[in-house]
């Protein structure tokens, strides 16, 4: 089977590492201190995509830690991560935080690339290969996996709704609780609903949020 071209055997050319970050699901149990760690060896370290089968993501993980545990390699991949965010969703009238892949189909592991650690994670099972030419993996900038990998810190949960227009709904609370009503406009930014209520029978345009309602 054929392993990196030689520019990415043993030393890959490159500039980042992403520091150790031991609550980043994924991690190893390995780490290299950054006080006193050569440029050199910081180099060696790069985060690569690996393509798989979508729905897959956490058992080829698994698979490529259990590898890297039984070929004694946890010196040369450091971490294997499958990229998710939180989403809020409103079930039944109630905010339930869910996890959702972000990249489905795709899992990150970072290693420093040699002819041993590309055949490891290639041959795993569940891998269909590396992103980038067949045999010389492309590895991902810091501004790559800045966004990949820490985009929780930069987005705050967001609020996928349940509902549909058109849909009927009952007020739960407030002012016109029990009044029930059609969906009208949808704003999942705001996490609010505009339905029209029929007050003294006129149908009347209310902003209500989605843990307002219930479905009917």
């Amino acid at each position: 089977v054929a392993g990196p071209q030689s520019g990415h055997a043993g030393h890959v050319d490159c500039g980042y590492v992403l520091p150790d970050r031991r609550g980043v699901p994924g991690g190893l149990g390995f780490s290299i201190q950054q006080t006193g760690e050569s440029t050199a060896l910081r180099q060696m370290f790069r985060w690569y995509v690996i393509n798989t089968y979508s729905g897959h993501e956490n058992k080829v993980k698994h698979n490529i830690e259990h590898r890297v545990g039984t070929m004694e390699q946890q010196a040369t991949i450091r971490q294997i991560v499958v990229p998710t965010e939180q989403i809020s969703e409103m079930k039944d009238g109630q905010k339930v935080q869910t996890e959702r892949r972000t990249m489905p189909g795709y899992v990150l592991v970072n290693m420093e690339m040699t002819d041993n650690t590309w055949s490891l994670v290639k041959n795993t099972p569940g891998v269909t290969g590396f992103v980038g030419a067949r045999d010389a993996p492309v590895p991902l900038n810091k501004a790559e996996v800045d966004r990949m990998l820490h985009r929780e810190t930069a987005e705050r949960p967001r609020t996928r709704a349940q509902f549909s227009m058109g849909e009927s709904v009952k007020v739960i609370s407030g002012p016109l609780s029990d009044f029930s009503g059609e969906i009208a406009e949808i704003n999942e930014d705001a996490a609010k609903l505009r339905v029209l209520v029929s007050i003294f029978g006129r149908e009347t345009p209310v902003e209500v949020g989605y843990d307002q309602v219930k479905k009917i």
